[in-house]
């Protein structure tokens, strides 16, 4: 009789994580919609669209708190420990990035309205399209977190991991850019901190998505790969997905 009680409060924690993890899953595809549809609107001028982009981030906000709720619930339920603590953990920490993704691209889909939306001197659409690689790479990021989220990938949690610098070196290259553009007319001053600021937004979207990552690492392995310096060594080794090259984190050691 023990043990089918045992069994049920097992399976019924199982049903519990599997919906939390179902909720970021969720939570993530609203998010990475929200992300490429502020792109486009910026890109497009598409101001519709970009108030779209706005009005979702307060579902967005309602998907959080009524996360934030079941974790609650299942931790005063159930007071997890070890490795089933480490998981709600990592949900918790990537429920509040998604929800900082989520602002970000809200950020740029207002910029593309506070932009576009009288009609003014905007950017040539040259110009405006810039900082669209950027936006390309944390989307990609973004994407790719996610499915590690939804199913651990070692080889694809790396490549997110590694992938953050080309975001960033992207981010450094449209700065210098936009120095040769105001060089050539001062005139265009207004343009160039708008820009700066969707180009900002777009590489906090990437950093964002490598936390979700480094969430996911500490979840599946037990290791802050941050604290512990994984990070920068895994940083400094070549990757290539090809050839199926390992993340080099130890498994955590079994207690005595």
């Amino acid at each position: 009789m023990n043990d089918d009680i045992e069994g049920h409060a097992i399976n019924r924690y199982d049903g519990e994580s599997s919906y939390l993890n179902f909720l970021v899953v969720e939570m993530g595809g609203l998010v990475l919609q929200q992300v490429k549809q502020s792109l486009e609107a910026f890109k497009n001028r598409d101001i519709p669209l970009a108030r779209q982009v706005i009005a979702w981030d307060r579902e967005v906000d309602r998907m959080e708190v009524g996360a934030a709720a079941e974790i609650a619930k299942l931790i005063a339920r159930r007071g997890p420990v070890g490795g089933d603590l480490r998981e709600v953990m990592a949900v918790s920490k990537s429920i509040a990035d998604l929800e900082r993704i989520g602002n970000e691209a809200a950020r740029v889909a207002g910029l593309a309205i506070q932009t576009f939306a009288k009609g003014g001197n905007g950017p040539s659409q040259r110009l405006a399209g810039t900082p669209h690689r950027i936006g390309e790479l944390a989307t990609t990021g973004l994407r790719e977190a996610m499915e590690v989220i939804d199913a651990w990938d070692e080889d694809k949690a790396r490549h997110v991991l590694v992938g953050y610098r080309d975001t960033d070196a992207e981010f450094q290259s449209f700065l210098r850019h936009l120095m040769t553009y105001l060089f050539e007319d001062s005139r265009n001053f207004g343009v160039a901190i708008s820009l700066t600021q969707v180009a900002k937004s777009l590489e906090r979207i990437g950093h964002h998505a490598r936390n979700i990552v480094e969430h996911a690492i500490f979840r599946a392995k037990g290791e802050d790969i941050v604290k512990s310096g994984s990070l920068d060594l895994m940083l400094r080794q070549p990757f290539s997905l090809r050839e199926g090259k390992r993340l080099g984190i130890s498994e955590p050691a079994n207690p005595a």
